[in-house]
């Protein structure tokens, strides 16, 4: 971590935009519950929460549906906007990947939520019990590790993050991305990252992938933000690294989590696409709520 100088005024503005947030957020729409049943398709439900079908199975990424990504209901980062798909709205689920620990990405209530409807997990190294004493299931996975649910292959694969819900935890818990494997189509959910040379390791074990979800917003300040967070240029070299045929944008425009201004990250991602020659039916910026077959 930096210095002082560095910590102190962005956690302090931190604190002050989850008492008078910033305006803004991703673009949104009224979902479509007969699309989000289209195999293989891809709803953004907002930040790294997607429903995922392909190949006759239904999954959450990181399902986030509560008001705040914090452990306090009063002070935290706050939904700039609800979920594209409300819980009670979701299709039958066949399982649930989480990333890592962190409230925006392992929330509580709706962990609890789906664990009281008997959807198993599938978690990185350490973070079944915290599951368990939510109620729920899990399988929980190291790196390059595997296991087969619903039909499709689930493998467990490296991201370069830290863990910790609290002061007394850091790093007690595995961090890690996922790849889906099914008879007809691979799916990669990055997770949150910094960039790391063990992309192209993935895609070289791997790839190439048909869909992967890449993280393109809280970025700055670069130090603190950059060894766990990748920007939008080299979200989109996750893309090249692992051979993907599309990618994804996620982890912006649903909760304010850095410096930089919440339109920038889309509007960066996009710039960087066209720069390298991926256009729109390849670099995508979904609208939260929206639905796409792939």
């Amino acid at each position: 971590m930096p210095g002082l100088g560095v910590t102190l005024p962005f956690f302090a503005h931190r604190v002050w935009l989850s008492i008078r947030p910033r305006g803004g957020g991703a673009a949104t729409m009224t979902f479509d519950p007969a699309a989000m049943l289209r195999d293989p398709s891809i709803t953004w439900i907002g930040h790294s929460t997607f429903l995922v079908r392909m190949d006759g199975v239904s999954f959450l990424t990181d399902p986030m549906f509560s008001e705040r990504a914090s452990p306090f209901s009063f002070m935290g980062p706050k939904r700039l906007l609800p979920p594209g798909v409300p819980l009670e709205a979701l299709p039958p689920i066949d399982f649930v990947l989480l990333s890592h620990d962190h409230y925006d990405h392992a929330d509580l209530p709706t962990v609890q939520w789906l664990a009281r409807r008997g959807v198993r997990f599938i978690v990185p190294l350490g973070m079944r019990q915290w599951v368990e004493r939510a109620g729920g299931e899990a399988t929980e996975l190291d790196w390059w590790q595997e296991t087969e649910v619903a039909g499709v292959t689930v493998h467990c694969v490296p991201a370069q993050h830290f863990s910790g819900r609290s002061l007394a935890d850091r790093f007690e818990r595995l961090w890690a991305g996922w790849i889906v494997a099914g008879p007809s189509r691979r799916f990669y959910h990055v997770g949150d990252t910094g960039y790391s040379p063990e992309f192209k390791k993935i895609g070289e074990r791997l790839g190439p992938v048909d869909l992967a979800t890449v993280p393109i917003g809280a970025y700055l300040p670069a130090e603190i933000m950059h060894p766990v967070h990748v920007t939008p240029e080299e979200a989109l070299q996750i893309g090249q690294d692992v051979k993907a045929r599309r990618v994804v944008a996620m982890h912006f425009g649903t909760f304010d989590l850095a410096d930089e201004e919440l339109d920038e990250p889309p509007r960066r991602f996009r710039a960087e696409a066209e720069r390298i020659g991926w256009g729109r039916d390849r670099a995508w910026i979904m609208r939260v709520g929206e639905t796409r077959g792939w």
